[in-house]
């Protein structure tokens, strides 16, 4: 048994450090045996290619506890794949979908007493990550790289959970596409850092990417994809090279055809937001949450059925796919759910 005090009922999404995490090396050009560590530090050179051009990929998926009291993991073979053709796109080795999984299974077993119980609705986060430490001074792929694989407890991504949050359009651009995954390259998650900061100074809880080239489409949030809802319930997320392809936004698509509801995955113009009755955004970290209101471009646009609570679809597909994720309702596909033994 680790030695874990938390407080659960105070669980929100920051680190913790718990008692194992995965790692392994890749030097000489193969990748060797990985294994478990109780060291959460990490060691590598002053011109590691991580630190001089930022060579880098991750991977973000959650571990729960069923009611029963089952330990599962969900859709984790679609992040070993994405994580996979990120690293391909950086010109580093990839992480072999076995090694992935191992690892995701080795962390999950190790840390069973981190898992937060199922009452209190957290979960525990797994980041997988790949980055290169071998020394690189003139701009080349690196030699060695180190993948790891660490966890730590949390609860709502957004502080006030799942209530309807508020959205500035973005003054800034993000340089990167994050068309494969979770690409940092020193450009992604941290060109949205600064927006992502202006909007909190402004008052707001998240940005809105647009387009760079015309500033006429809805994108992304620097955390997290967006869903729309059209006043005849057809369910609605934007198309584009650079949004990343979320794992849950995908997922919310097939649940939501499963439940009779027409889906589209396409271009969305910002002039058309005020026709929609509901909208969200979606990810891994925060499942669900409901969008009350969206400025910017000179307007204000008060989504009717988000502004003090989730709206009705957007609420039926949240909570079949927590079910789904709790094992109470079953998955439209097989392989959803992977139980952690």
């Amino acid at each position: 048994m680790a030695n874990v005090n938390v407080d659960w009922s105070k669980l929100g999404f920051a680190y913790q450090p718990i008692t194992q995490r995965y790692v392994a090396n890749y030097k000489d050009g193969k990748w060797g045996k990985g294994g478990l560590s109780d060291d959460p530090n990490v060691t590598m050179n002053e011109c590691a290619g991580i630190l001089q051009y930022c060579q880098e990929v991750f991977e973000g998926l959650k571990a729960y506890k069923t009611e029963e009291g089952r330990t599962v993991t969900f859709r984790p073979d679609q992040n070993a794949k994405r994580m996979y053709d990120s690293a391909q796109r950086l010109e580093m080795p990839p992480v072999p979908e076995e090694m992935f999984l191992e690892a995701v299974d080795a962390v999950v077993k190790a840390n069973k007493d981190w898992i937060p119980p199922y009452e209190t609705g957290g979960a525990l986060y797994l980041r997988p990550y790949l980055f290169a430490t071998g020394p690189v001074i003139g701009v080349k792929p690196s030699d060695e790289y180190q993948f790891r694989l660490f966890g730590t407890p949390v609860g709502n991504y957004f502080k006030n959970g799942i209530k309807p949050i508020t959205i500035c359009v973005s003054d800034f651009d993000r340089a990167a596409p994050r068309g494969t995954g979770h690409i940092k390259a020193g450009l992604n998650y941290a060109m949205s850092l600064h927006a992502y900061i202006t909007a909190h100074n402004r008052g707001y809880d998240e940005n809105m990417f647009l387009d760079p080239a015309t500033r006429t489409y809805v994108e992304e949030t620097g955390g997290a994809n967006f869903i729309f809802v059209t006043k005849d319930n057809t369910i609605v997320t934007p198309k584009s090279s650079s949004i990343l392809p979320s794992i849950t936004r995908r997922s919310l698509m097939t649940i939501a055809e499963s439940l009779g509801y027409k889906t589209e995955h396409r271009p969305v113009k910002f002039d058309e937001l005020d026709e929609f009755q509901e909208a969200g955004l979606c990810g891994t970290a925060a499942v669900i949450c409901p969008v009350g209101r969206i400025e910017g471009k000179g307007r204000t646009i008060n989504l009717p059925s988000g502004m003090n609570e989730m709206g009705p679809v957007l609420t039926k597909l949240y909570k079949t796919l927590r079910g789904i994720q709790q094992c109470k309702i079953e998955a439209p596909e097989a392989g959803w759910v992977h139980e952690v033994k």
